[in-house]
């Protein structure tokens, strides 16, 4: 009997509605999945029945739980709608490379197309949005910012010069030589450990990261006067990119509000910089409901349409498999002059309505990620997304209140607000133990407990815990009720 994939599917169906909604698997079933690998390649395979029969019985009750689990709140870990993953199916059984816009062949590039326009409707950012692509997450994404940052900024100093070729064309040291360029710096606040990591692949060195902060009681926030004084070094011989955090990951705040962005989006137009945003959670801050409950985010998050560029993850909030990220510039042009493939005939397409994406991103070999997108954006629509993130920050408010109140526990992160005030909690909450002794264990005895999954983190320079909710399942009073549970309990 010939091996059947549709009957294998059916067996992991089987396999995720039996499993226990537990954040972690048993310690047991990791331990007997990691005595079941082989020590070495095999001479002969075991066939595909008894590899299967491994993965499903071995590797499968190894997994954690951010799947299955409504509880799983480590990193920004979403889950996977039911209907992102019939997609995610078919992107396997099709196994489409969707690198070339080939109309008349696929309608592949046409899709992805399709859901990134979706995207940005859903984000609310307006018109000029023409350069877009899949990536594979937050890193590729701020790769992708910071090259055309760099482009953009040592190529409108090439220009003055009188150099037609870019930094595509000349590299970046004999672009800056030519342009008198002797500092490329990136301005941020509280910037994710990927917009680092950016800045070393495309050359401008992790050193060159500079934070500005507000304060230390609100570290995420962006200082303006440092901002202007850093920019005003252009007549000195450096660039500078600007990069936003747009929901800092440890904490969930914003760096701008709706005046601040206005402000910071007039300086970089007057100094020539580059305008970025790591927007990999936070963006979806402006898809919420309009209404009272939800006007400070919404005040948080405005402005991102003013930006050069803007990085977000789909395999956050949007719940589809990973990996699928997403970048998004006004200047497509830009992205082009980057990314190109040059001298390769056989990669050319007579149409210029929908870009090849080989042309404008890293990949050349790039997996159909926009599939799953487009599946959660047309079943949910805006309304349907914006009522599930609504949940999402119920259910944070609802644990930062209740750490608020707590004797055991201590809310962090709050900078100016008001005792009792959440209206800037997002989906992030970050707290520590008051007993220090506590402290030191706190993630190790919530995570033991495998209800439910945390990450652990610093805050001041001490351990603390960080919650991020963002899957699909959160049902409020359910979930706030297990959480208040395994708090309370490893703290006795």
């Amino acid at each position: 009997m010939a091996f059947s994939v549709s009957s294998s599917y059916a067996k992991i169906r089987s396999i995720l509605d039996e499993t226990p909604n537990d954040a972690l698997p048993p310690p047991s079933s990791i331990t007997r999945g990691v005595e079941s690998l082989p020590a070495h390649l095999p001479s002969n395979g075991l066939g595909e029945e008894a590899t299967e029969a491994h993965l499903l019985s071995d590797i499968c009750p190894g997994f954690n739980g951010p799947k299955t689990s409504s509880n799983y709140y480590g990193f920004v870990t979403g889950g996977v709608f039911p209907i992102a993953e019939v997609a995610d199916n078919i992107v396997t059984a099709f196994d489409q490379n969707v690198q070339v816009h080939l109309p008349d062949q696929s309608i592949s590039t046409i899709v992805e197309d399709k859901a990134l326009s979706m995207l940005v409707n859903l984000l609310r950012l307006g018109q000029g949005w023409e350069g877009r692509i899949f990536t594979t997450g937050a890193t590729g994404s701020n790769i992708l910012g910071l090259a055309c940052g760099r482009e953009a900024v040592i190529n409108s100093r090439l220009k003055a010069a009188g150099e037609e070729q870019g930094v595509g064309e000349l590299g970046l040291l004999g672009a800056c030589a030519k342009a008198g360029i002797k500092e490329i710096q990136v301005l941020t606040t509280m910037g994710h450990g990927s917009l680092y990591k950016a800045a070393s692949i495309v050359g401008i060195g992790r050193a060159s990261v500079k934070d500005i902060p507000f304060s230390e009681a609100e570290p995420w926030r962006i200082n303006l006067d440092s901002l202007e004084k850093e920019l005003k070094r252009e007549k000195e011989g450096v660039v500078s990119i600007v990069a936003l955090s747009a929901g800092e990951v440890n904490t969930g705040r914003f760096a701008t509000d709706q005046s601040s962005i206005k402000a910071i989006r007039d300086l970089c137009t007057k100094y020539g910089a580059w305008l970025h945003a790591d927007g990999a959670f936070g963006a979806f801050a402006r898809c919420l409901p309009a209404t009272d409950e939800f006007s400070s985010l919404l005040t948080s998050s405005s402005g991102l349409e003013l930006l050069d560029s803007l990085t977000g993850d789909a395999h956050k909030m949007l719940n589809v498999p990973y990996d699928c990220g997403f970048f998004l510039t006004r200047s497509s042009s830009t992205l082009s002059s980057v990314f190109q493939n040059p001298n390769a005939a056989y990669l050319a397409t007579d149409s210029v309505s929908i870009p090849s994406p080989l042309n404008i991103g890293l990949e050349n070999s790039r997996r159909f990620r926009a599939l799953p997108v487009y599946a959660v954006l047309l079943a949910y629509g805006s309304a349907g997304l914006a009522e599930i993130f609504a949940r999402q920050v119920r259910l944070a408010r609802g644990i930062a209140k209740y750490l608020q109140e707590s004797n055991r526990y201590e809310l962090l992160a709050q900078g100016q607000d008001q005792r009792g005030d959440f209206s800037n909690t997002h989906i992030i909450v970050i707290f520590r133990a008051r007993e220090e002794d506590l402290n030191q264990v706190l993630v190790k005895k919530i995570n033991g407990t495998r209800k439910m999954y945390v990450s652990g983190t610093k805050w001041d320079g001490k351990p603390a815990v960080r919650v991020a909710v963002s899957t699909w399942k959160v049902d409020v009073e359910r979930d706030l009720e297990l959480v208040k549970g395994v708090l309370d309990g490893v703290a006795l």
